[in-house]
């Protein structure tokens, strides 16, 4: 019996979720989990988080080809249709998904240690920008800006260079933890990204970007995390200049507890290792 751990991710997509199920899966580490992506370059980044059994199988619906009748599974993903979710839920012992089971502030316990704030503000569009958006719209005809520019896993190639004469420092993807670490005011389209930042005692405030949906726009309004749009980067910036100039007073996130369900899954993974010796004794 294993348990398995799901997360929806990709070029187009970015690595929210894979974020949010690498700390699963250190949280269930005991529990000997095997951590799912929607593509190997994830699964391969998910090492960086602390995850050493990991794989890419491209799509929720091939967990089957893997899985076990019995098996468990926590999935962070809006694949499932309500029919496959009938499915998942008679063919798992225990089926729990992120975001209904288990709140989506899923944050690193590294991050709870608190920033300097050596940083004042940064950028983080995100980790996937699949339509070059930033670079061929917001940046366009924008000049230099006075923030610096974190950079994403799934950015193009050859694009690092061409952001730089559009703000004041590129920082490189690994450096991501220290930037939204030590960031006092984070300016990021990533719903991830804000939690790290409010769990490290910092100011996030939410880009809302027009090519992502933004189910989430609640559930950062029970943080009174500000928002911002624009139709461009300077607009952006200029309104998140007027939001830190006066930063409201946010909910204090508390670390994420499924010591619940962990124990859950340690029982019945015990359970099932007691009764292995008579099953097999039954061929």
């Amino acid at each position: 019996m294993n348990i398995y751990i799901y997360a929806k991710s990709g070029h187009n997509i970015g690595l929210e979720s894979v974020r949010r199920c690498a700390v699963l899966y250190k949280q269930l580490e005991q529990c000997d989990p095997i951590l799912c992506t929607s593509d190997y370059r994830a699964a391969t980044f998910a090492r960086d988080l602390g995850v050493y059994k990991g794989l890419g199988i491209d799509i929720i619906g091939n967990l089957p080809n893997i899985m076990e009748r019995s098996d468990m599974l926590i999935f962070d993903s809006d694949e499932p249709s309500e029919e496959m979710r009938k499915f998942m839920a008679e063919y798992c012992t225990h089926l729990y998904e992120v975001g209904v089971d288990i709140p989506k502030t899923l944050v690193d316990d590294k991050f709870f240690e608190k920033g300097d704030q050596s940083i004042k503000k940064a950028f983080f569009f995100g980790d996937d920008d699949y339509g070059d958006i930033l670079l061929k719209e917001l940046c366009k005809d924008c000049g230099k800006l006075e923030i610096p520019l974190l950079m994403g896993h799934y950015f193009f190639f050859g694009n690092e260079e061409k952001l730089a004469p559009s703000f004041s420092n590129i920082i490189e993807e690994e450096e991501y933890f220290d930037t939204i670490l030590n960031t006092k005011y984070l300016l990021t389209s990533s719903i991830n990204s804000v939690f790290e930042s409010l769990a490290s005692g910092n100011c996030p405030v939410f880009y809302k970007r027009s090519d992502k949906s933004n189910e989430d726009l609640q559930f950062l309004k029970e943080y009174s995390i500000p928002v911002v749009d624009g139709k461009n980067m300077n607009d952006i910036v200029s309104n998140f200049e007027d939001v830190i100039s006066n930063y409201p007073k946010v909910k204090t996130l508390e670390k994420t507890d499924i010591e619940n369900i962990k124990n859950t899954i340690c029982q019945t993974i015990e359970k099932f290792k007691a009764i292995m010796p008579s099953l097999e004794s039954s061929y």
